[in-house]
């Protein structure tokens, strides 16, 4: 296996998802040019399966380094904000203009996030971006940034900045019919696109250690061992995963090449940690 010592940190990235994600994988997306261009897939279509933020996903398509993209999540709540931010743009910029930034607030939000019908996805959608905006490292099921009495450092409208976050909206309706949201388990949409040309997956699932705090929808060990079958089934097809370096990656995937890589990680904290990619045996690496 080879190591990079490339830190991740330094690499220019545009800055498009408006969703705040622990460990999101915007900061990958000079790496993952170079590879679309080594492919020769810049007309082609790129496949988050496991999207989260789809930061990556974003700043490819709208930099024109792909064609088209895929944005899957199998949680409803995330879904329901992509399926929003595409299908409805303004109205979701609309509600960033003129929501109160507010405990108040906040608790009417979290009251939708927990009890809207699973298909409004508006609503549901804007209570989950409201959510991750203003609770402590943007995780869903965390308080909100300055507490309940707002006596924090931070307060609570500390990362709701609303013009910007409006300009992220309109950069994405721009490129919208070149998106594609859906709703469904990884593997299955690993399994639609990995049959097809011209198609670039990149998979960045739940990770072994400290899943079930950061993601909304976690792997046990089946799921990971499930995820490793259906890759390593599709060799032939362009992928890469990304993982937290744990031994485990390395005894799934022992007949791919792997390599290290440290990247941030900001979750309550910021540290940096080493993770390992993993590449599909038809890929060009660079």
């Amino acid at each position: 296996m080879s190591k990079s010592g490339t830190d991740m940190r330094h690499h220019k990235k545009p800055i498009i998802s408006p969703l705040r994600y622990p460990g999101g994988k915007a900061s990958l997306y000079t790496r993952l040019r170079a590879i679309v261009r080594a492919n020769d897939l810049t007309s082609g279509t790129y496949i988050e399966p496991y999207a989260g933020g789809a930061g990556a996903a974003l700043g490819l398509l709208v930099t024109g380094q792909v064609r088209r993209i895929v944005i899957n999540d199998l949680d409803p709540a995330i879904y329901a904000f992509w399926k929003a931010v595409v299908s409805e743009p303004l109205a979701i910029s609309r509600r960033i203009e003129k929501v109160e930034l507010s405990v108040k607030e906040w608790a009417r939000q979290k009251d939708v996030y927990l009890n809207a019908p699973r298909d409004d996805y508006l609503n549901l959608g804007f209570a989950t971006f409201f959510l991750n905006r203003t609770n402590r490292s943007g995780v869903l099921n965390g308080g909100p940034i300055g507490g309940m009495d707002q006596t924090g450092k931070y307060k609570i409208d500390a990362r709701f900045n609303r013009d910007a976050l409006a300009e992220r909206l309109r950069l994405i309706a721009l490129h919208a019919k070149r998106i594609s949201v859906t709703n469904l388990d990884g593997m299955t949409v690993i399994k639609r696109y990995s049959k097809r040309d011209n198609t670039f997956i990149y998979a960045d699932p739940p990770y072994f250690e400290k899943a079930g705090s950061l993601y909304l929808n976690s792997f046990d060990q089946s799921h990971h061992s499930s995820l490793a079958a259906c890759l390593n089934s599709v060799s032939d097809a362009k992928w890469l995963l990304t993982y937290d370096n744990v031994s485990r990656v390395a005894d799934l995937y022992a007949d791919r090449r792997r390599e290290i890589f440290s990247l941030n990680y900001s979750a309550h904290r910021v540290t940096k940690a080493n993770e390992v990619m993993v590449f599909s045996d038809s890929l060009t690496v660079v």
